[in-house]
């Protein structure tokens, strides 16, 4: 049995029913600061649209592994205004990842992306699956 002490030294334990909302904050926080995506699909190709304002093409990485499509990037921007009696400076940093589960029919080894206007688009097309009750011949052979 392990005993929870809702004082360890002067602070309260993460245990404590107080703080249990504090738990997932983080992810919660994560969640809200990905980029927005939509995925979508018709007869020939899969489709994902990114929005990543800000960021460059090269700062954006993508793969195809395990059956998943993975887009990892980064945000660097800087800003910076001067005047006779101000100054300004802004920085933006900030790292993403996404994963997306393809479909047993994706051929992830054939997807292309492109980026116009600060919106990733990427497709994925779809195997050419052989009809089913389409009749072939067979050849014997012998031994």
């Amino acid at each position: 049995m392990v005993e929870k002490n809702a004082e360890y030294g002067r602070w309260p334990s993460l245990y404590d029913p107080l703080f249990e909302p504090l738990r997932t904050l983080g992810h919660r926080v994560a969640d809200w600061l990905k980029p927005a995506s939509a995925a979508s699909s018709n007869d020939d190709v899969y489709t994902i649209s990114m929005e990543l304002p800000g960021v460059s093409e090269s700062d954006v990485d993508l793969s195809v592994h395990n059956g998943s499509l993975v887009i990892r990037g980064e945000k660097k921007t800087e800003s910076e205004q001067k005047g006779d009696t101000w100054y300004f400076s802004e920085r933006q940093y900030g790292a993403f990842s996404r994963s997306f589960q393809l479909p047993e029919d994706a051929d992830g080894g054939k997807a292309q992306a492109s980026m116009k206007d600060g919106v990733l688009e990427v497709t994925v097309p779809r195997l050419v699956l052989e009809e089913k009750n389409k009749s072939q011949k067979i050849a014997i052979s012998k031994f």
